[in-house]
């Protein structure tokens, strides 16, 4: 198991984060205080043999080797730190669904180009082999540059693979596209529900790849389906 004081140690002196165990989901107005504090909450508990691939609930192995390596890069870290006081005007404009598919498509799923070609950033994704090998692989799923107000009226699947992965060009794009967004007026103007589903292609997008979409119309991880 890691050692959280040692990680709190390393990841404050590259970046001046550091890692809070927690036994469970915590609520929203506690993880973004967390966050903007530079403050990282990582389950302290690890998924069963039976659930190996993918789990609901993000466990030790989700935080510590999805998430915490990204914090050791400064850009990424500001932008964490950014996002969690974000979190506070979601809340007051309750849009709180929205800024979370936000932190779904970029933290946890979220695809960025290196030497020309995309890769995992996405904590969500590196934390199952599965995942790992469809999202770069697999002919299925969509991926299509990031669009901040396009992915906050996106809906997203948490039970299954992704049907669509946005992709960054860089962290400096991640955070500049976010940062220097007026969030006041996006969510003024966003209904309190999603506009997009999450296999939509629509005319705004920057599509890399169109994807078939044949692993999720053919049932998904319910059906036994396999990611081809």
């Amino acid at each position: 198991m890691p050692d959280f004081a040692r990680l709190s140690q390393e990841l404050d002196a590259l970046t001046g984060w550091s890692v809070v165990p927690v036994p469970m989901l915590i609520p929203d107005h506690v993880f973004f205080w967390h966050l903007a504090n530079r403050r990282f909450p990582a389950g302290n508990f690890i998924r069963t043999r039976d659930c190996l691939d993918y789990i609901e609930e993000p466990d030790v192995f989700h935080d510590v080797f999805g998430h915490v390596p990204m914090l050791t890069d400064p850009t990424y870290a500001d932008y964490m730190q950014a996002y969690g006081r974000a979190g506070w005007k979601a809340m007051r404009h309750n849009r709180l669904k929205a800024l979370g598919a936000l932190y779904w498509y970029t933290v946890e799923f979220g695809l960025v180009i290196e030497d020309g070609t995309p890769k995992v950033y996405g904590a969500g994704i590196a934390s199952g082999p599965r995942e790992a090998v469809f999202a770069l692989e697999s002919r299925s799923p969509n991926r299509i540059m990031l669009n901040v107000d396009r992915v906050m009226r996106t809906d997203y699947v948490i039970d299954d693979l992704q049907p669509t992965y946005f992709v960054i060009e860089s962290f400096a794009d991640l955070y500049h596209q976010t940062v220097e967004r007026d969030f006041d007026r996006l969510y003024r103007a966003l209904g309190p529900g999603f506009t997009y589903a999450n296999t939509a292609v629509i005319d705004v997008d920057d599509v890399l790849h169109r994807g078939t979409l044949e692993y999720h119309l053919r049932g998904g991880r319910r059906s036994g389906a396999v990611p081809v």
